[in-house]
């Protein structure tokens, strides 16, 4: 078969817009539009309450985030990543005028390797910037013992994590900071947006001078800030979406039992397990990785569901490490990255949200199936 219209790999779920006029008209009452408005300050606070944090400080993207966080910390010299992840994590070490350094992945998570960590050490080294890649949550008492030892601050890109709860808690209280992304097409969405995670009000507080030009009060700027501040339409559409992205999160949830059920019979097609000790996944994406023993490449089989309009995503391919801007740096050498190498010429994301049927589900593993 063939859909009839074109199936992505995600569509934002989107509240009924009468629910979201009542907000407008808020909005245009108060004639706050920006600038730390009512509806800012009320989704910070339920955020926190909702996600089980100290403090949530809102941005108008989460690549913005991973920038301020970054600053925030005052973070120099190399950071120890993974080249298995979107481009905007390794951009914001170089928008910080910081040396990437690339880790391998471990092959049953996709995260950043932590037992390969130690080796990647220099006396340059002061982060570690690691992935919860699809939501799946690192080895992070491994990478926090390693962080302890050696003075290391630890910055999670956590954008695919929002409302994960790992070993009792919040996957967002790991580190020193965590950095969510509210994109569009996240599990949780403000169309566009983003937030730091901290755990003090001390750094909270020079978070929100950062993001705000570095401004204190009206004459007084303490740093080199930047305008990246979450406007009243965002954050109304945020609070919004609190009272819904759970029915959101176990609609997935089923329709990723559903997948796995029917991918299990085919030869070839392996998904992603997720990590013991998580209590609440939230399905943000469906990764399916291509055997030779499927008889088809990952490649032929990805043109193979286009040309019956399924538009999986190659996430992530090409590695950040082989792109022109990385390649050059030793840590991108893919003998050291051998991992990631195989994983990013394996997978694809199939379509995973809230308003896909089963039936369409189930069409689209048959469409696999048939593909082989």
């Amino acid at each position: 078969m063939k859909f009839e219209n074109p199936i992505y790999v995600t569509q934002p779920s989107l509240p009924d817009l009468d629910l979201y006029k009542p907000y407008l008209e808020k909005i245009w009452k108060s004639k706050i539009l920006t600038n730390n408005g009512p509806f800012h300050r009320e989704l910070e606070e339920a955020l926190a309450k909702e996600l089980g944090v100290k403090y949530v400080s809102l941005f108008t993207n989460g690549t913005l985030a991973l920038l301020t966080a970054l600053q925030t910390l005052r973070i120099t010299g190399e950071v120890i990543t993974t080249p298995y992840t979107f481009v905007a994590t390794a951009n914001s070490l170089i928008w910080n005028n910081l040396t990437p350094v690339f880790v391998d992945i471990d092959p049953k998570t996709n995260n950043l390797d932590a037992e390969k960590i130690e080796a990647a050490i220099t006396a340059k080294t002061t982060a570690i910037m690691p992935v919860h890649v699809y939501g799946n949550p690192c080895d992070v008492d491994k990478i926090q013992d390693i962080a302890d030892t050696y003075s290391l601050k630890v910055i999670y890109d956590a954008a695919h994590a929002f409302g994960v709860n790992y070993k009792g808690q919040s996957l967002l209280n790991y580190g020193d900071l965590s950095i969510l992304s509210f994109h569009a097409t996240k599990v949780f969405n403000t169309m566009e947006g983003g937030a730091i995670i901290s755990h003090d009000e001390k750094t909270k507080k020079r978070i929100d001078y950062l993001k705000n030009f570095g401004f204190k009060d009206e004459v007084t700027v303490i740093a080199a800030g930047i305008n990246s501040k979450m406007n009243e339409m965002q954050s109304a559409l945020g609070l919004l979406q609190l009272k819904h992205y759970k029915k959101y999160i176990e609609k997935r949830k089923l329709l990723a039992a559903l997948y796995v059920k029917q991918l299990s019979k085919i030869e070839g097609i392996n998904t992603l397990a997720i990590v013991e000790g998580v209590e609440d996944y939230n399905y943000s994406y469906f990764p399916i990785y291509v055997e030779a023993s499927y008889g088809k490449s990952r490649d032929e089989l990805y043109e193979f569901l286009k040309q019956h309009n399924v538009f999986g995503r190659r996430y992530f391919y090409p590695l950040i490490s082989d792109f022109p801007l990385y390649s050059s740096f030793d840590s991108a050498n893919r003998n050291n990255l051998k991992v990631a190498s195989t994983i990013t010429e394996k997978v694809i994301c199939l379509p995973i949200y809230a308003e896909l049927t089963p039936e369409e589900v189930i069409a689209i593993c048959k469409i696999i199936e048939n593909g082989q």
